[in-house]
C-alpha cells in the first residue's frame, strides 16, 4: 500500500510525539517515585526514632510523669514537629513542638511496650512484648536458661501444690534464678487459669514460656495455639504494672503534612539532563526521517540543474511508492523523451540538410556550367533545373505539412464524401503511372459507404500511400485500394504486393525522413516524409493509421477513420 509523504511525516512526528511523552512520564514518574520514597524514609526513620525512644521509656517508667523531658529532647532534635501524647481516655499527657491547636484525627501510633508496632519495630517479637520489659523476672529471655535442667523449678512447682515436702535446696539457688523461678510459677497460675476458662488442663512452663516436656500432672499439654495465646495474655496481665500505660501518639507539622508537599531536591540537573537527552532523541529520529524524505529530492534537483544544461543524465534511482517516487518516475520519463526528442531534433536536421542538399548542389553544379559555358542553357537544362526545383518544393512543403500538424494549428474543412467516388478519382490519377510501372491499380468500395472528412487532406493520404505503393511494386503486381465499414469506423487499406517490409523496420515506417533504402536513392524513395504526414493527416480527423507486412508478401497500410453518424 502506497504512503504519501504526508503520512509519512505524521507517522515520524507522532512517533516522536509518542515516544518524548512515554520518556518524560517515565522519567517524572520514577523521579516523583524516588522523590516520594525518600520524603516517606525520611519520615520513616524520623518517627521510629520517636516511637523507639518513647518506647523505652515506656519499657521502664511505671507512668509518663517523667516523660516531658524526652519529648523535648526529641522536639529539639525535629524542628518544625509537634509531639503529642494522649491517654485512650482522652487525657494529654504531653503535647510539645512548634505550633498548636486540634491534633489529627487519627494517632500516628499507640506507645505501648505490650503491643509494639511491627511497622515501626520490624524486629518485634512474634507476641509484640517488648524484651526490655522484665517486671518480675531477673535475666532477659535471651540469656535465660530456657530447660529445667536441675530439677529446682520441677520442685519448687510440686512443693507449691502441696505435692511434695522437699527442701528443692532454695538456699543454693542464685537470687536472680530463684527470682525467675518464683515468677514463672505466678505466671502458671495465671495461664492455668486462662486455660480453665477454655476448659483445657493446666500446664507447666519452661524458662522460655513454652510447655515443660515434663509435666508435674503426668497429663501431655494442650495444643501449642491454645498454650501460646494464654501464656501472650498472661504475660501482659503480669508485665502491665510494671510499665507505662498505653498512649496515643500524635505527630504534626504546622507548615503542613509531611507527605502533602513533595518537593524535588537535587532533581532539576536530573530532569534537565533526561529532557536534553529525550530532545536529541527526538533531533536525531526527525533528522534520520527528513535525510530519508530529502534525499530523493536532493537528487531530482542535482539531475535538474544537470539537464539544464543541457546534459544528459541518468535515470534518478526510484525507492518506495509515494509521491516522490512517482514524481521521480515522471521526471525519469520526462528526461528520457526528452533525449528521445533532441537526437530526434538532430537527425531530423541531418536528414533536412540531406535531402536538400543532393537537388541544391544539382542546380549549383549546372548553372555553374553555363556560367562557365561548359553548358548551353537550353530547354534541356532549363527542364533539368525545373525538376530540381520541384523536389525542393515537395520537401519545403511536406516540412511545412508537419509543422502545422505539429502545432495543431492544421484546418480541415470536413464535410460528407463518399468514399467510392473518392477511390475511383484516386484511381483515375494513378492510372496512368502504374501502366507506365506495368503494375495493376484497383480501387472498390460500397456505393453506400460515407465518411466526414477534408476532401483535400483525405486525398493527401491516399496518394502518399498509393505513390508509395507504387514506388516498390516490381513490375507485374498489383496495388488494391477498399473501403468497408466496421466497429463505428471506415477502414481504407491500402494492399501491395510488393517485397514487404521487414520486421525492425516495420516500427519506423511513421519517422520521419525514415527509408527502407538506406542508400537514399531517388529511383527508389521520395523525401522520407510521405507516410508520417499520413500519420499527422489521419490524427487530425480523429483517426488512426497503421501497417502489417512481412519480408515477401507485401505491405497492407489501414486508414480507420470515423464513421459518418
Amino acid at each position: 500500500m502506497r504512503r504519501s509523504v504526508f503520512t509519512r511525516l505524521l507517522v515520524v512526528a507522532v512517533l516522536i510525539a509518542l515516544c518524548s511523552i512515554a520518556a518524560t512520564a517515565w522519567l517524572a514518574t520514577q523521579l516523583t517515585r524516588a522523590s516520594i520514597a525518600r520524603e516517606q524514609g525520611r519520615e520513616l526513620a524520623s518517627d521510629h526514632k520517636i516511637y523507639t525512644t518513647l518506647l523505652t521509656y515506656a519499657a521502664g517508667h511505671r507512668d509518663w510523669s517523667e516523660v516531658d523531658g524526652y519529648v523535648d529532647g526529641l522536639v529539639s532534635e525535629q524542628p518544625g514537629r509537634r509531639i503529642a501524647l494522649v491517654t485512650k481516655d482522652g487525657r494529654t499527657v504531653a503535647d510539645l513542638g512548634e505550633g498548636g491547636g486540634q491534633l489529627p484525627d487519627r494517632a500516628s501510633a499507640v506507645v505501648d511496650p505490650l503491643a509494639v508496632d511491627p511497622v515501626l519495630v520490624p524486629g518485634a517479637p512474634a507476641d509484640r512484648i517488648d524484651k526490655r520489659v522484665l517486671g518480675p523476672f531477673r535475666t532477659p529471655i535471651d540469656f535465660r536458661d530456657r530447660e529445667d535442667r536441675t530439677g529446682a523449678l520441677f520442685c519448687l512447682r510440686l512443693v507449691r501444690k502441696e505435692q511434695a515436702r522437699l527442701d528443692c535446696r532454695e538456699r543454693d539457688l542464685p537470687f536472680d534464678t530463684a527470682a525467675d523461678f518464683f515468677a514463672l510459677l505466678d505466671l502458671e497460675d495465671l495461664v492455668n487459669a486462662c486455660l480453665a476458662r477454655r476448659s483445657l488442663p493446666p500446664v507447666d512452663l519452661d524458662p522460655d514460656f513454652t510447655p515443660a516436656d515434663k509435666q508435674s500432672s503426668g497429663v501431655p499439654p494442650p495444643d501449642q495455639p491454645a498454650v501460646a495465646a494464654c501464656v501472650a495474655a498472661s504475660r501482659k496481665e503480669q508485665l502491665a504494672p510494671y510499665v507505662a500505660p498505653p498512649v496515643l501518639l500524635y505527630l504534626s507539622n504546622p507548615t503542613g503534612p509531611p507527605t502533602a508537599a513533595i518537593s524535588l531536591p537535587g532533581n532539576g540537573w536530573r530532569v534537565m539532563g533526561a529532557a536534553a537527552a529525550v530532545l536529541l532523541a527526538a533531533i536525531g529520529v526527525a533528522a534520520v526521517a527528513g535525510a530519508r524524505i530529502t534525499r530523493p529530492l536532493r537528487a531530482l534537483t542535482a539531475a535538474a540543474t544537470h539537464m539544464s544544461g543541457g546534459s544528459e543524465i541518468p535515470p534518478v534511482p526510484v525507492r518506495g511508492q509515494d509521491e516522490i517516487a512517482v514524481l521521480t518516475r515522471a521526471f525519469n520519463t520526462m528526461a528520457a523523451n526528452r533525449a528521445h526528442l533532441e537526437r530526434a531534433r538532430k537527425a531530423m536536421v541531418g536528414d533536412v540538410a540531406h535531402e536538400l542538399r543532393t537537388p541544391l548542389s544539382n542546380i549549383r553544379g549546372w548553372l555553374e556550367a553555363a556560367e562557365d559555358g561548359v553548358s548551353d542553357l537550353d530547354p534541356a537544362l532549363v527542364a533539368l533545373l525545373l525538376k530540381e526545383a520541384l523536389v525542393l518544393q515537395h520537401v519545403v512543403d511536406d516540412l511545412q505539412d508537419l509543422a502545422v500538424a505539429d502545432t495543431g494549428s492544421l484546418r480541415l474543412t470536413l464535410e460528407r464524401l463518399n468514399v467510392a467516388g473518392a477511390l475511383e478519382q484516386l484511381q483515375a490519377a494513378h492510372e496512368v503511372r502504374a501502366s507506365q510501372a506495368r503494375v495493376t491499380l484497383t480501387a472498390s468500395a460500397d456505393p453506400a459507404l460515407t465518411v466526414r472528412a477534408d476532401a483535400l487532406r483525405l486525398r493527401q493520404i491516399l496518394d502518399n500511400l498509393v505513390s508509395n505503393a507504387l514506388r516498390h511494386v516490381p513490375a507485374g503486381g498489383s496495388v488494391t485500394v477498399g473501403g468497408a465499414a466496421g466497429d463505428g469506423e471506415v477502414v481504407i487499406t491500402v494492399s501491395d504486393t510488393g517485397p514487404g517490409i521487414s520486421e525492425d523496420d516495420l516500427p519506423h515506417v511513421f519517422d520521419r525522413f525514415w527509408r527502407a533504402d538506406k542508400s537514399r536513392s531517388r529511383s527508389t524513395g521520395g523525401s522520407g516524409l510521405g507516410l508520417a504526414i499520413v500519420r499527422k493527416l489521419a490524427e487530425a480527423h480523429g483517426g488512426t493509421v497503421d501497417v502489417t507486412s512481412a519480408t515477401g508478401a507485401g505491405t497492407t497500410f489501414r486508414v480507420r477513420l470515423p464513421e459518418l453518424s
